[in-house]
């Protein structure tokens, strides 16, 4: 793999929604060579979420380590962005577009992942099923808030779910019983809630493991 380079900061660009301009923070890669996108989701905007999302910024500096270059939008209504929100669905069409986007500005990567945390979880999973799981690399769910939300199913053998044992938001037994029916594995951390506070440098060391060798 290519040598790190000077850590690169995020950028803050514009890109035309399917109901207007959606604000986006962009991190490109850290290595001298580009090896693909990942695309960020962040947490339930009606509890304060935004792409300024500790979660967020750590999975984006995870990936962009890896040699990824890294799109993290607010979707619609929040920040600056046009719209309202509308609890997962046109947010589903709004990360399409800022895909859409990243594609248009790395036509020759092949390689994409999409990741989130909470409701971002819930807006990755709708996407990967509505372009086809052959078309992405992995999924990266942290801390899928799938009480909150009717989910489809993910590809197993793609799939990095991660939740906190203590989880206070999402119940750990929620997330095994929509788990289970689809063989899909669980990472549990002990001890741990829903924000992953004091954690968060093990979790970018958990991704940064699970991803380095795909």
């Amino acid at each position: 793999m290519s040598t790190p380079r000077k850590a690169p900061s995020f950028e803050l660009i514009e890109i035309n929604g399917p109901v207007g301009t959606l604000e986006c923070l962009r991190l490109s890669s850290a290595l001298e060579t580009t090896v693909g996108i990942v695309l960020v989701a962040h947490p339930n905007p009606t509890e304060g979420g935004t792409f300024s999302n500790k979660i967020v910024h750590t999975l984006a500096k995870t990936l962009s380590r890896l040699g990824y270059v890294a799109y993290c939008p607010n979707l619609r209504g929040v920040g600056h962005s046009a719209g309202a929100f509308e609890n997962g669905v046109g947010e589903v069409d709004d990360m399409a577009a800022v895909l859409a986007f990243a594609k248009s500005e790395h036509p020759a990567l092949s390689r994409l992942t999409l990741a989130g945390f909470s409701f971002g979880t819930f807006v990755q999973s709708q996407l990967c099923q509505r372009i086809g799981s052959d078309e992405v690399e992995g999924l990266i769910l942290i801390g899928p808030a799938v009480s909150r939300h009717n989910f489809p199913e993910v590809p197993v053998g793609k799939t990095l779910l991660i939740h906190g044992e203590e989880d206070e938001v999402i119940s750990l037994d929620t997330v095994l019983n929509w788990a289970r029916p689809q063989s899909l594995p669980v990472v549990v951390f002990p001890g741990v809630g829903h924000y992953f506070h004091g954690k968060l440098t093990q979790l970018g060391d958990w991704v940064n493991k699970e991803w380095r060798h795909r």
